[in-house]
């Protein structure tokens, strides 16, 4: 048993395709797996998600039966009713288990035209976070590949994996930084999911990038492998949420000097103009700040826990301590981490400080990361960044706390992001305001 689990199975990858504008996903599911995803992802119903998605309902009957049929009726029902650009048919644990040939039924469709993707997301067959590649890779083998024969590459279009939608609450607001600022250096970025991204259209211009970002220290880093086979489009791969002037200057010089020598051509003295300008803006708030620190520095955190997936652990481990001077203390990553990634995350978590140790624990079983934090004491005033569920403990400890991970109930986060120099100005904000908030 797990306690406080802040991922979901793999069906959860429904909302991988929800955040593609106009695409439709279709549970071939009992009825419970949609109200559980929907449950999990508070206000995530975008165009066709939580109750609106078509579901087979899959039943005692079925069991014994099959629904193969049911699928196929409800799939052409549901053309009638949501004007959809791209169907994504799911499967969940019950219809995998009893062996529908989901696959034949959603072939009926493709062989009519129909834009329609077939992936098999038992919840036994792992985490919403590696079902999101399952996912990507479906639409990219089964969609995007009708339109890539006689492919022309353009140098300087690029196709970002970055944050999952819905499973990071800043996703949106963090895409839509990550154009702003590819696009700042001279490059053209699909970000494919969400509103700044251009739907449909836009994955059919994958096969014409010229290479793939990969923002993060593990998931999604099947999708860009894919590509790499399937297209020849190598990868440059950054393995953190880059937060505030230093990590996101370091990304923005590391990624033009990749694109240079895949053949962008793109200005160094342009993409360092754009970044001077970038760092300014961001270092005079920061040096606005200095009167504010001095003048509260024994009223504000000291230290911080982090709960969350690899990538914000990382970034704001590292940002915290380098850019806030808030010092990184036991760290705990919590979306079920594979195994074979452990050693790679490590070593990055040790290279923040040479003359800190900052203790990771790789942990999905938060409740299990909780009892930690109650037994460490250390000087100073405490900061926890989590979930909701970790408010209470913040409480306990008469720590600080900010709520940035799911599920997150006490928040509401429409297009706030946390990546980038204007995400890192507003981490600081929300940590301050936090700790201003309990002033009397």
């Amino acid at each position: 048993m797990i306690e406080q689990e802040r991922f979901m199975c793999a069906i959860g990858a429904m909302q991988t395709v929800v955040a593609i504008k106009r695409a439709l996903p279709i549970l071939h599911s009992g009825p419970g797996c949609g109200t559980m995803v929907a449950g999990f992802f508070e206000r995530s119903t975008g165009y066709s998600g939580g109750s609106t998605a078509p579901c087979t309902n899959f039943s005692e009957t079925d069991v014994v039966f099959g629904a193969e049929a049911k699928l196929e009726k409800i799939i052409r029902n549901s053309y009638q009713i949501l004007k959809s650009d791209i169907q994504v048919v799911l499967t969940g644990c019950t219809a995998a288990i009893v062996g529908d040939d989901s696959t034949r039924v959603t072939k009926l469709f493709a062989a009519e035209g129909k834009p329609i993707v077939f992936v098999d997301t038992p919840g036994f067959k792992g985490t919403n976070y590696e079902a999101h590649s399952t996912v990507v890779n479906a639409i990219i083998d089964q969609f995007v590949s009708r339109f890539s024969a006689d492919t022309v590459k353009e140098p300087r279009l690029v196709n970002l994996f970055a944050s999952i939608p819905y499973q990071d609450p800043f996703w949106k607001g963090n895409l839509e930084e990550y154009k702003r600022l590819i696009e700042g250096i001279g490059l053209k970025v699909n970000i494919l999911f969400g509103p700044s991204a251009g739907g449909v259209a836009e994955w059919k211009t994958i096969p014409q990038a010229n290479f793939n970002i990969l923002i993060s220290p593990w998931f999604g880093l099947p999708i860009v492998e894919h590509l790499q086979e399937k297209y020849d489009q190598p990868f440059y791969q950054f393995p953190a949420v880059p937060i505030g002037g230093n990590e996101t200057t370091r990304f923005l010089r590391e990624l033009t000097a990749y694109a240079n020598e895949n053949g962008a051509a793109l200005s160094l003295a342009d993409a360092e103009s754009f970044i001077a300008a970038e760092e300014g803006a961001f270092y005079e708030e920061i040096d606005n700040l200095a009167t504010f620190l001095l003048e509260f520095r024994y009223g504000l955190p000291a230290f911080v826990h982090i709960l969350h997936d690899a990538g914000y652990v990382l970034g704001m481990a590292r940002f915290l301590l380098h850019e806030t001077g808030i010092v990184p203390k036991e760290q705990f990553i919590t979306d079920k981490t594979p195994e074979q990634y452990h050693e790679a995350i490590s070593r990055q978590i040790a290279g923040i400080s040479a003359k800190r140790n900052i203790p990771l624990y790789f942990q999905p079983d938060a409740g299990l990361a909780q009892e930690q934090i109650r037994a460490t004491e250390h000087e100073g005033r405490g900061l926890i960044i989590g979930s909701g569920w970790d408010k209470e403990l913040a409480q306990k400890k008469h720590y600080d706390f900010l709520s940035a991970a799911l599920p997150s109930p006490y928040r509401l986060v429409m297009n706030t992001g946390y990546a980038g120099y204007r995400g890192g100005l507003r981490l600081i904000e929300d940590i301050y305001n936090n700790a201003l908030a309990t002033y009397r």
